[in-house]
């Protein structure tokens, strides 16, 4: 990242003071880590291994004072059609003061720019009211999201 877009994110209102947004998905540790911390289902080390490389678009925020990752989100998909958001994780410590509503501005505003018209962008949330504030809904009765694990097939 620019110099200038370190700049401009750093005078981004929705990103709290303290923290930086870098535009990069984290580090297999860190990711690991991000998800322990916001108390959320383990993933083995060689799924992310392999999945984050294959990242459409994703961001990480970092607290400034010890650079270390204290939040993450991405996006996964086709590049076209079809983009997931995913792996919204802030780390509880941080968790209430913007740290997941920079990550959402973010790939909100990747997908305004990037995305083509007409694709369509989901996501499975275990939470209420916070995605709504980018217009997602609910997708029943028109359909259902579904689920499984592989050890299940």
């Amino acid at each position: 990242m620019s110099d200038d877009e370190h700049a401009r994110r750093a005078a981004d209102p929705s990103l709290p003071a303290g923290y930086a947004l870098r535009e990069t998905t984290p580090s297999v540790e860190a990711f690991l880590s991000l998800r322990a911390a916001a108390d959320m289902t383990p993933r083995s080390r060689e799924a992310v291994e392999r999945g984050l490389p294959n990242t459409t678009y994703g961001v990480h925020v970092v607290e400034e004072a010890s650079g270390e990752p204290v939040g993450m989100a991405r996006i996964v998909g086709d590049g076209g059609s079809v983009f997931h958001l995913s792996d919204m994780a802030v780390a509880e410590a941080h968790q209430g003061r913007g740290v997941g509503t920079a990550m959402m501005d973010a790939l909100v505003a990747w997908l305004r720019t990037e995305a083509p018209a007409g694709a369509y962008v989901n996501l499975m949330a275990d939470v209420d009211g916070f995605y709504e504030r980018w217009g997602f809904r609910e997708s029943a009765p028109a359909s259902k999201g579904m689920w499984i694990r592989t050890e299940e097939l």
